[in-house]
This record gives structure tokens, sequence and C-alpha cells, in this order.
């Protein structure tokens, strides 16, 4: 779609949210108000650009019979340049899932207790980062370890609103195998050890995205494991569901009755056969999660945190700071924003090459 379209969607859009009958099928609001979201910025600098250009023309005007006009107008040029570049990136095709939530998974590997410890402190640094920005987060699924870390936790994160900034559109450059460097808290002689945690972020599917056929899956129930409410380790309430095509078999045992159990796992299994579906569609997909964790392997890490210099890389774009604590504490966002500018700046040049 060119820019004249997208500007006569957005008022299309503006008007239809208007409308209070819409609103009576919230899964369509939600998804009106997420394609809005998404084109706003677009419509917004747009509309500045064209002041802007006003502005310079006025300027130019007077610049002959007063020189302030002459400086406003070479102000006014760089103005322009910067709302051209901004919306020169704003119209290079975007990854579809960008408005969508997301189901994030952070899994102990290499590294024993320790590695359970860091999993523990990659959910807290994730569910802080959540708060800062503002989205909500329910922890569906956790495997707590036996010094207080997690063996596997799953968590999904939501926008507050359709009309927010997508959370795949941040967290999906988490997934990989991220490496810490420190002195474990089970270490009695004060050596440094590596270990690794593995982070697996898919999107979450809408119950219309992926259809799912009861003959497919295979259920099992079992007793939960672990510190929990009543119920737990009482009755058969946890669940494991096989999905029988694909193989993929995903676990529950955090709420207390079986049916919520099964319900979060479907939650869960949805959102990876999603994502298995659009990579067998779309090969750049494909090449896109292979970056993801398949095996907890120090070999495959996209991010290390070193404890003993406060610092945090990123192995794909070379980003690099010396604030670990503040990240960890949620300060995650120039982390994300080098990841999203780097992405950008791939996506732009291949625009420009086709």
């Amino acid at each position: 779609m060119n820019l004249d379209e997208l500007i006569s969607e957005y008022a299309g859009i503006e008007e239809r949210l208007a409308d209070p009958s819409v609103h009576a099928d919230q899964g369509l609001a939600r998804k009106l108000g997420k394609r809005y979201a998404e084109l706003r910025p677009i419509v917004e600098t747009h509309r500045e650009l064209a002041l802007t250009e006003d502005d310079l023309a006025a300027a130019r005007e007077l610049a002959g019979e007063d020189e302030a006009f002459a400086a406003e107008a070479a102000d006014l040029e760089g103005r322009r340049e910067e709302l051209e570049e901004r919306l020169r990136r704003l119209l290079v095709p975007r990854d579809p899932n960008d408005a969508k939530d997301v189901i994030l998974q952070v899994k102990a590997g290499e590294g024993g207790e320790e590695s359970a410890l860091f999993a523990g402190d990659l959910l807290r640094m994730y569910l802080r980062y959540a708060e800062r920005v503002g989205w909500k987060t329910e922890v569906i699924d956790s495997h707590p370890s036996d010094l207080g870390g997690y063996k596997d936790v799953t968590v999904a994160v939501k926008a507050r609103g359709a009309q927010d900034e997508g959370v795949w559109m941040r967290l999906k450059y988490e997934g990989g195998v991220h490496r810490v460097q420190r002195v474990p808290a089970t270490e009695s002689q004060g050596r440094i050890h590596t270990s690794a945690v593995g982070v697996l972020v898919t999107p979450e599917a809408e119950d219309v995205e992926v259809q799912i056929d009861a003959n497919d899956l295979r259920i099992d129930v079992y007793r939960s494991s672990g510190p929990g409410g009543q119920s737990v380790n009482t009755t058969d309430s946890a669940v494991r569901i096989t999905h029988l095509p694909t193989g993929v078999v995903v676990s529950c045992q955090n709420e207390k009755s079986q049916l919520q159990n099964k319900e979060q796992a479907l939650r869960i299994l949805r959102s990876r056969l999603l994502a298995m579906a659009q990579e067998e569609a779309d090969k750049a997909a494909a090449a896109e999660r292979k970056s993801q964790v398949r095996t907890v392997d120090r070999s495959e890490r996209v991010r290390t945190y070193n404890y003993p210099e406060n610092r945090i890389s990123d192995h794909r774009v070379g980003y690099k700071a010396y604030n670990l604590d503040q990240v960890l504490d949620g300060d995650l966002h120039n982390v994300t924003q080098a990841l999203v500018d780097a992405d950008m700046d791939r996506r732009l040049a291949e625009a420009q090459g086709s």
C-alpha cells in the first residue's frame, strides 16, 4: 500500500472506532485498535512533514526581507530531512506479528542450580521491564528449583491496550541462549562460573489463527510438584498435552484445577503451532527463529551477563554497556532498542535494494 492508501485506511479505522457498535465485538475492536496504533505514527509524521514544508516555503519567501527567516529556513530544512527519514523508516514493511502479545519461556540449561538461579534473575528482569513499560504479565507455568530459582518458567506478556506498542516488537529478540558469568551462590571458593539459560519467545495466537483438532491431542494428567496452594501435590491436576502431528509437548501445573491447567497448556500450544506454521510458510522467519534456543548450549549464546564487570553484551549487534545491575532491575529499553534499530536498518537496506 502507498502512503495515500495508508492515510485513507487510518481515517476509516478512526471512524469505525468512534462507532459504539464496533466495541460490542471485543475481538474486532482489539484488531482495529492494533492496526490504528500501527498506522498512527505514519499519519502523524506525514502531517508534521506537511506542516514543516509549508513553514519552510513561507520562511524562504520571507528570507530576502529578514535574515531571521533565513536562519529559520535552515532549521526547517534540517527538520524536514529528519521527518523524511522517519517516514521512510515507518513505511518499511514490518513484521506482521509486531502488534501481538507474547508467551515467553525461560529454561535453565548448563550450570545446574546456578543456571536455575539465573533463570529466576532473567524472569524478574522481564517482569520488571514489563512493569516499567506498562505491560501485564501472567505466570502460566513454573517449575521452581530447590534454591529459589527456576528450572523452567513460562509467562504471558500483554500490552494493556489495543493501541499500545506491541510486545512482540520488543521481546522477539530475546529468544536465544543467555550466558551468565559470575560467582555462584553455591560456590565456596569465590571462582567465577559460566552457565547458560535458554529463552524462547513466541507470538501469542488468537483462537481463530490456530485451529486444533481434539483428535490430534494426547492429554495426560499427573500430580503437581513443587510449592503451591491447596490441592497441589494431592490431586492429579497437572496436565501434559502432546500434539501428535508435530510432537510438540506442553505441560502446566500452576493452576489448582485440571481444567484451568488444560486451558493454559492449550494457550501455549497455540502460540507454538502458530510460530511453526509461520516458519514453514516464510523462510525468512525460519532463519530468524533459528537464532532462538533449540538446545541450551553456550555456543549458541546471543547475550552475556558479566557480573564482575557489571557488563551486558549482545553478540548479534555488538551492543555493550556497563549497567548490568540496572538492566537486571528492568532497565532493558536501550538493549532492546539496539536490536530494533539493527533490524530496521536491515529491512531498510532490503527495501532500498529491491
